[in-house]
């Protein structure tokens, strides 16, 4: 039985740091031109920044369809007159229109390009309707595979949910399909029948009834990236609470299965939780004119923003598990904790190229230790980072290949978090690293970035030059080494499997007393004053020794 458990878990584990992270891809791989079409900022990506959607469709779960319209406005930054859109299949654009008038359209595999009539002149603002229709990517292991989740409740009623995180939101909408611009603001309008009841994000402006039917409009008031827009329709009942946060009022709600109703008024009390630590860790949550809601879904969940989808079945850790092996991992929800750690770093901060989806992982992987951190103190975080170790593959380097939506290692997750878990020790000062988590979510509050602008960040407000430091935790898959030896009195030391100019500080305990060491690639001497009886790394640090 015990064996039976740890292959579950294994399994878990594969697929949650694997099949999430998707990558599939080798270091030999031939990239495709369907891959730079999707990953690449093309010619006709480029003339015109997005400013509104309008996604209004239907989707019948009995034939597992779904029709309607995305009206997509943007303002014309340079002449040109092909634009991009992307849309995968089976789903088939069946018009498009602007200004009333119908536009050709060239299809080259999941990219679409419309051939405008009306002449795009450098500062309007324009618009166009493409209408779709079709039955949609279904789910196999959602969120990692994306498309929709087409299930029942114990009841019988239908239990819908979208989930395209690295697959793409052109799995079920036409959009422009790249991270690195997101729309301003965006209305979503769901048709669903009667019975059911549609959660999207932002707020519900209004609900229409349509005899069979029923359509619920949300509106999103900030700017979205597309991967985190979301249907999810069920037989939901709903209850809120208002949270007293750093800017003001903050209206939490919460969705769930109508059987599930008390066991969750219950269970999620670590969202408000989750939101006094992250506030005090990372600033305020990025989106209070658009609430926040937890939503239950029939997969495991993701951090669709402002709401934030859940399906950890009411259990402590993840699936009941504790990802570090500490026991500290079944203090608080995983799916809670984590997937809501991403308001902040995926849906405040989100990366240009998925090349750098570090940037959502690694930071929102650290903050499950930060949450314990704030409740049960650093050694229980350090502790619970230290575990997570465990999880780690070594199997490429964390960030992948750029243009081709690729990403890299799963590794983004815990060696990603353990790198920053090391960062901290360098900086030494709590508050100051505090003040700098703070201070990236302020710096690039609603904004795309790239690595280098977050490594920038972090060296220039650290006060060190961390060039080294992130290109050997996220360019190789080496873990620094120190080597020594000891020979009575005399501590021999040196770094070896870094990159170049490598020469991280490392804390020590030697005879029981701490103290700083600075190795680089050379052999060092230290002479201690007695004989060495005890030698230790501190284990907060992401390191490897070798004793000669």
């Amino acid at each position: 039985m015990k064996n039976r458990l740890f292959l579950i878990y294994i399994f878990s584990l594969l697929a949650f740091f694997s099949a999430k992270a998707q990558s599939l891809f080798s270091d030999n791989v031939t990239f495709t031109r369907q891959d730079s079409l999707r990953g690449s900022i093309t010619p006709e990506r480029a003339w015109w920044d997005l400013t509104y959607y309008h996604l209004d469709i239907k989707v019948n779960p009995g034939t597992k369809f779904i029709s309607g319209k995305n009206t997509i406005q943007y303002k014309v930054l340079k002449t040109n007159q092909i634009i991009q859109i992307d849309l995968q299949a089976p789903l088939k654009i069946t018009e498009v229109l602007q200004n009333g008038k119908k536009l050709q359209v060239k299809k080259d595999g999941n990219a679409h390009f419309i051939s405008l009539k009306k002449e795009q002149k450098t500062g309007s603002i324009e618009s166009i309707e493409v209408h779709y229709k079709g039955h949609p990517k279904e789910a196999v292991n959602a969120p990692w595979d994306g498309g929709f989740s087409w299930k029942k409740d114990k009841n019988g009623n239908d239990f819908v949910a979208t989930s395209c995180q690295g697959l793409g939101a052109s799995v079920w909408w036409p959009c422009k399909d790249h991270m690195y611009d997101e729309v301003d603001s965006m209305l979503i309008s769901v048709n669903v029948p009667k019975n059911l009841m549609d959660v999207s994000n932002g707020r519900l402006r209004k609900v229409e009834q349509h005899g069979s039917s029923k359509t619920y409009t949300w509106f999103v008031n900030n700017p979205i990236n597309n991967y985190g827009v979301n249907v999810n329709m069920g037989d939901y009942a709903h209850f809120s609470e208002v949270y007293n946060g750093l800017k003001g009022q903050l209206d939490m709600d919460y969705y769930v299965l109508k059987d599930n109703l008390e066991k969750a008024k219950v269970h999620f009390k670590d969202a408000p939780k989750m939101m006094k630590a992250f506030e005090h860790w990372f600033g305020p949550y990025p989106f209070y004119e658009d609430g926040y809601k937890l939503v239950e879904v029939p997969y495991l969940g993701m951090e669709h923003q402002s709401s934030v989808t859940y399906g950890n079945h009411y259990k402590q850790g993840y699936l009941g598990s504790d990802l570090s092996g500490t026991g500290w991992g079944l203090k608080f929800d995983f799916l809670i904790i984590h997937e809501s750690g991403h308001e902040w770093f995926a849906n405040n901060i989100t990366n240009k190229d998925i090349a750098d989806m570090w940037i959502h992982e690694s930071f929102t992987a650290y903050s499950e230790s930060l949450f314990l951190d704030y409740y049960y103190g650093k050694q229980a975080a350090s502790e619970y980072m230290i575990g997570t170790r465990r999880n780690i593959s070594n199997d490429k380097p964390i960030i992948g290949k750029y243009h081709v939506n690729n990403e890299g290692s799963g590794d983004m997750y815990y060696k990603g978090a353990n790198m920053l878990h090391t960062l901290r020790q360098l900086i030494e000062d709590d508050e100051k690293w505090r003040k700098i988590l703070v201070g990236m979510n302020k710096t690039f509050y609603h904004q795309t970035v790239t690595t280098l602008q977050i490594e920038n960040y972090l060296s220039q407000n650290s006060g060190i030059d961390l060039s080294p430091f992130f290109n050997q935790y996220l360019r190789t898959i080496q873990i620094p080494t120190l080597e020594y030896r000891i020979d009575d009195s005399v501590l021999k030391y040196r770094w070896t499997h870094i990159v170049e100019d490598f020469d991280m500080p490392l804390q020590i305990t030697i005879n029981n007393m701490e103290q700083w060491l600075y190795p680089n690639s050379e052999w060092k001497t230290l002479n201690n004053e007695k004989p060495i009886s005890t030698f230790n790394v501190d284990e907060d640090f992401y390191v490897n020794t070798k004793k000669l």
